[in-house]
């Protein structure tokens, strides 16, 4: 359950939580409000009282100055953005709450917007705590929050639409993305959505939702069959209202957890358990995580770790810090994820499309980032291809900003020093399972070729075992 209610956890972690009946293992995830989270915002995350001012300056600048106004507003934007992801990263990895981290994530790639459009950190921050402070609640009322959240409106371009030109592309999103899926919706809902949706725009100079009354389309609208004067609220309650609504959305997060589509049953007792809660996030993610099909063998230790969990989960399990916030930064996106800047708006894949050769030998190589302290790796080294392939020392450049692991916090001395030790040692705290025969007798061969066993010869060892095919699984 650490695995996959949050990001991995210490072997003395999950001994605890094992110690627990399942009601109460459950709980400890589900209930994290108990959790208190003392964790500060970024010192920058709120709206700057000087927009206004900035802006007018800005219009009213000449050429030369406004390029140097507009250069220095992307460099600070730029600055912030790194700073977000760290935080983030941070929050997942040292937080007292991981499933509310764990859905914090989920949501952002279900309502997947970028800084690459919205190109404000302070609006792409909010939306984050939008998500946190939502993540196990009402469908309804975190549709509503997010319809009027600004980054959303300026993303899916919600905030220039109007009466004479209603733009179809949240309507169109909501629909196909976010609630029900393609075919079960027309296209004539669509526009008639779109007209509904008139008015919600997004106030620029003070950075907050805004609803405009002569933009909204005040006409009769059909959407669903049903005809009425509906607004943005109407729309959004006719969509949860469907049938299929409960069906996708709870599809989606059983997938997510799971790593596999539901069955058609489990699909049907997922929405009606979701139904019977009133369409809350929270009893459902507990009713899921209490089922015997969570812990089905087809579904234990299957899921392709995402780059921003299999960094998560490493930073807990070798129990170091994370790296600094730029190098963060270039690891997630070697391993195919940018927080703040999924690839489109689907948000990402999932799966097996994390893993591609150039994706795994980037795990292979930011394993050695972690564990030694390295930013060139030793050359695809693997339990895969014999221990000769790590490179001496002299070959690898090692950076004191990275840190590396300790090992005499991770393991005892009795396990430093015997070698059967420490390899059943490493297969608890980073895989908890047993290697296969040939991983074994591929790490016997390369501790035994060392009378005794120094820190870098047990880095190495932790190394190899993370690029194993087993560790990109959780």
């Amino acid at each position: 359950m650490f695995n996959r209610a949050g990001f991995s956890g210490t072997p003395a972690q999950i001994e605890r939580l094992a110690s627990l009946e399942l009601e109460e293992a459950v709980a400890h995830f589900v209930d994290y409000e108990a959790l208190a989270d003392d964790t500060p915002n970024p010192e920058w995350a709120k709206a700057d009282p000087d927009r206004a001012e900035k802006l007018r300056a800005a219009r009213n600048a000449g050429e030369q100055e406004r390029r140097v106004m507009q250069r220095e507003f992307q460099q600070a934007e730029r600055q912030h953005l790194i700073q977000l992801r760290h935080w983030w990263l941070d929050r997942m990895a040292n937080g007292p709450r991981p499933l509310q981290e764990k859905m914090v994530l989920f949501w952002h790639g279900h309502f997947a917007t970028s800084m690459t459009k919205v190109r404000d950190a302070y609006l792409m921050w909010r939306q984050n705590d939008v998500f946190r402070r939502l993540a196990t609640g009402n469908w309804l009322e975190l549709l509503l929050e997010v319809a009027k959240d600004p980054a959303m409106l300026v993303w899916l371009d919600q905030a220039q639409s109007r009466k004479e030109h209603p733009n179809e592309n949240f309507a169109r999103e909501v629909l196909e993305l976010f609630t029900l899926g393609e075919g079960h919706y027309t296209e004539k809902d669509v526009t008639e959505a779109a007209r509904a949706l008139t008015g919600w725009s997004y106030a620029r100079p003070r950075q907050e939702f805004i609803e405009r009354p002569f933009w909204h389309d005040r006409g009769q609208k059909v959407i669903f069959g049903q005809t009425g004067n509906f607004d943005g609220e109407d729309f959004l309650k006719l969509v949860v209202a469907q049938p299929q609504a409960a069906r996708f959305i709870t599809a989606k997060l059983w997938k997510f957890f799971a790593g596999n589509d539901p069955s058609e049953d489990l699909a049907n007792a997922l929405a009606a358990e979701f139904r019977r809660s009133g369409n809350n996030f929270k009893p459902l993610l507990r009713a899921m995580f209490s089922s015997e099909a969570f812990y089905a063998p087809e579904i234990v230790r299957n899921q392709v770790k995402s780059p921003v969990q299999w960094l998560v989960a490493s930073v807990r399990v070798l129990e170091r810090d994370l790296p600094p916030p730029l190098l963060c930064v270039g690891l997630t996106r070697s391993l195919g994820q940018d927080l703040f800047a999924p690839p489109n708006v689907k948000g990402w894949d999932g799966g097996l499309s994390w893993i591609t050769t150039s994706t795994l030998l980037a795990r292979y190589n930011e394993a050695a980032t972690l564990v030694q302290g390295h930013l060139a790796p030793f050359a695809g080294a693997s339990l895969a291809n014999r221990p000769k392939a790590i490179l001496p020392a002299e070959r690898r450049r090692e950076n004191p900003r990275l840190g590396r692991v300790d090992v005499e916090k991770i393991f005892s001395e009795q396990e430093r020093s015997d070698k059967e030790a420490l390899i059943a040692a490493m297969e608890k705290r980073l895989l908890q399972s047993p290697l296969k025969p040939d991983q074994q007798q591929t790490l016997r061969d390369y501790l035994a070729a060392h009378a005794e066993l120094d820190d870098t010869h047990i880095r190495n060892a932790l190394r190899l075992v993370m690029s194993t095919p087993e560790y990109q699984l959780t």
